[in-house]
């Protein structure tokens, strides 16, 4: 163990007692370093605040020292090492007899709240490892020294602090909605012991900013996977809230367009492009595999001509290669009855056409032209497409009408939320879980997150 080092005072120091470089190296605003030290694998600082006189909080009266106690305090990590921050915390008792106040000791809470374990800089210093190096919780409690139980218990309030300001649902215009599986349990009730449903509904903000940019952020996550939860969380949100959703994107889930309906009369519903295209993948792989076995009466296997084409088949016109065009148009060719995928086929690059067309009115004549000749295809699986576009015939078309407005920004978010339960394994707490989320989702907002 070595001794605690000391620098040389410099002479402009005002007071000789204190180091002016120590106390910028640990940069405690008000507080001065006493002493730096190893402890083991920790670095041990000590610090206390310059004596002054003090007033009773309660009466105003000059009170007398009694002198100072040590509280132990867990302090963002210093060149590699965990930080032991000792402060030496000054001790009062009132000199007025008759106040109620009696003794009372120093508090400063931009050092750290009242009883904390965790100083307030590395409460802040956490969350902002956990929403934006995508860090973990124990990996975060073995670079301070300390156990996740304190980490987490030292966060949380904060956590619950932004999570409960209502202004982070101001000035929403684009509402997103989308579900996720959170856990893969059994579904027991809370209490009873288990996790609740597995499915979550998440709402999140899609709203442009001025340079026409999505900052997707999510707002929050009900249980459930069905039109009540979302219905119930928008009415939770109040009538100004509701009132300033203009767009509200969605995958084709009727439940979801239920509570838009019943809920953001004055807004827009659109469906999401990805969606609608994997729809018409889907149509094609699905008439693969019926056309597969009334010929071949098997699965696809290696040698087989269309199962040799499957890859293709999800894969846009304009991507093909001349080689790839040219096994294509083999397989194709190889049965007649092969011509029902193709057109399938056909069908599915029409959709993906009116999205990709860089004109937004063009690509609704190619959609409007689309619901009206599907249903009546001969190939059943695209007929099926057919009828499902023409009964959301509206928020199908609301895309090319509200400046391509889509869900993308809402399946972004998922993706954070899938890394981050990767991350740290799975969850057991449905609160924890959706603290965390909305963390690194961006819902929470702060002055120590910028």
């Amino acid at each position: 163990m070595s001794e605690p080092t000391a620098c040389s005072r410099a002479r402009s120091c005002p007071d000789p007692s204190y180091c002016q470089r120590c106390d910028l190296l640990v940069g405690l605003e008000g507080f001065h370093v006493l002493e730096v030290a190893e402890r083991g694998e920790r670095l041990r600082v000590v610090v206390e605040s310059a004596p002054s006189p003090m007033g009773c909080r309660v009466c105003g009266v000059i009170t007398h020292s009694r002198g100072r106690r040590d509280v132990v305090l867990v302090d963002v990590p210093c060149f590699g090492r965990p930080v032991q921050l000792i402060w030496r915390k000054r001790t009062w008792r009132c000199a007025e007899p008759t106040c109620e106040v009696g003794g009372f000791t120093e508090q400063h809470a931009q050092l750290a709240a009242p009883r904390a374990l965790l100083t307030t800089r590395a409460c802040w210093w956490a969350i902002a490892q956990l929403r934006r190096e995508h860090a973990s919780v124990a990996g975060l409690a073995r670079q301070l020294g300390t156990t996740w139980r304190t980490v987490w218990r030292s966060i949380k309030p904060l956590l619950e602090q932004m999570a409960a300001d209502e202004d982070r649902f101001a000035d929403v215009a684009t509402l997103g909605v989308d579900e996720h599986i959170w856990h893969h349990v059994s579904t027991k009730p809370i209490t009873d012991g288990g996790r609740g449903p597995k499915e979550l509904t998440g709402m999140v903000d899609l709203t442009r900013d001025q340079q026409g940019r999505v900052r997707a952020r999510l707002l929050d996550l009900v249980p459930g996977r069905s039109g009540k939860a979302y219905a119930d969380w928008l009415d939770e949100r109040g009538e100004g809230f509701r009132a300033g959703v203009k767009v509200a994107a969605l995958d084709p889930f009727q439940g979801y367009k239920t509570a838009i309906d019943d809920k953001l009369q004055d807004a827009v519903a659109v469906l999401d492009a990805f969606h609608i295209v994997k729809l018409g993948t889907n149509a094609v792989d699905e008439c693969r595999r019926r056309v597969q076995q009334e010929t071949l009466g098997h699965r696809g296997r290696k040698g087989d001509p269309l199962y040799g084409i499957s890859k293709l088949l999800r894969a846009g016109a304009e991507k093909l290669t001349d080689k790839q065009w040219t096994r294509f148009e083999n397989a194709i060719a190889a049965n007649e009855a092969h011509l029902q995928v193709y057109l399938a086929w056909s069908c599915a690059q029409q959709l993906r056409s009116a999205y990709r067309h860089r004109d937004t009115a063009e690509g609704k004549k190619i959609a409007t032209k689309i619901i009206e000749t599907f249903p009546t295809c001969p190939v059943p699986e695209i007929a099926r497409l057919g009828r499902t576009l023409k009964r959301w015939r509206t928020a199908f078309l609301a895309y090319f009408d509200t400046g391509r407005s889509n869900n993308g920004g809402t399946e972004a978010v998922n993706g954070l939320i899938e890394l981050h339960r990767r991350v740290a394994r799975g969850f057991r707490n449905r609160d924890n879980y959706r603290l965390r989320m909305l963390l690194i989702g961006g819902g929470l907002t702060s002055p120590h997150l910028k």
